[in-house]
């Protein structure tokens, strides 16, 4: 699925900082059994929320995607924004959508958040590379909507840890130390607190944890990967969850 070349054009014109991603943009049908495959027991979820309660608030998901995640978070925030640049991804959202009360996508990007001053409570934003280390500009926007005591949950991989941190290694130009290094100082001198989760990715079938591990990394990566697990349905993953408090 991709956006029509007309109504992607005019995405970048009024979302400049959008990049687009190939993994889930490009396979979206693929990025779902991703959805699905990751955090299994619902480890990441449960540290989201101790960190910042969303129950009868007002919670965006920035970057929301397909809007994977909106109709769970809806079963407990009084409002819940999902917020996209991608139109293609949007639409998808939409759809998703449909019939729940308090939902609604909107089209933002993090520095051009559609949002009031202080309007928000929490806002989530799960693998962002818009908000990372040169990324002043769109966290700034974050803190701008969020009201006073707000929080924003960012769900960032762990590089030290898992499975998942070996094909990031194998993955990567750079060491993942100093990956992780440059990632930690950022937030920290942001004020953000640090939260490591130790998870899992939990598949049907090889298969799919192939298809997705071939939209996520280099065909040698991957290929290297299967050969020494070659019947395998699930990998070990690290997250790391940063939290700013407005």
């Amino acid at each position: 699925m991709t956006a029509d070349l007309p109504a992607a054009a005019a995405a970048r014109a009024a979302f400049p900082d959008w990049r687009f991603a190939p993994n889930i943009g490009g396979h979206a049908d693929i990025y779902e059994i991703e959805n699905r495959a990751l955090d299994p027991d619902g480890h990441v979820l449960a540290a989201m929320r101790n960190l910042a309660p969303w129950d009868g608030r007002t919670l965006v998901d920035l970057g929301c995607g397909t809007g994977f995640w909106l109709p769970g978070y809806a079963g407990d925030a009084s409002r819940v924004i999902g917020i996209e640049p991608d139109p293609a991804l949007r639409e998808e959202a939409v759809r998703r959508i449909r019939g729940l009360a308090g939902v609604e996508v909107v089209p933002g990007s993090a520095e051009h958040l559609p949002l009031a001053d202080r309007s928000a409570d929490v806002v989530h934003a799960r693998f962002a590379y818009f908000l990372a280390p040169g990324a002043d500009a769109g966290l700034a926007e974050v803190l701008r909507v969020l009201r006073p005591g707000g929080s924003l949950v960012v769900v960032d991989n762990d590089h030290h840890w898992g499975q998942f941190a070996s094909l990031l290694a194998a993955a990567s130009s750079a060491p993942p130390a100093s990956n992780s290094r440059a990632i930690d100082t950022w937030w920290r001198d942001r004020g953000a607190s640090r939260h490591a989760v130790r998870s899992e990715w939990r598949f049907d079938t090889p298969a799919d944890l192939e298809a997705v591990l071939r939209i996520e990394f280099p065909d040698a990566v991957t290929d290297a990967w299967l050969t020494k697990n070659p019947a395998a349905t699930s990998l070990t993953y690290g997250y790391v969850l940063f939290c700013v408090v407005a």
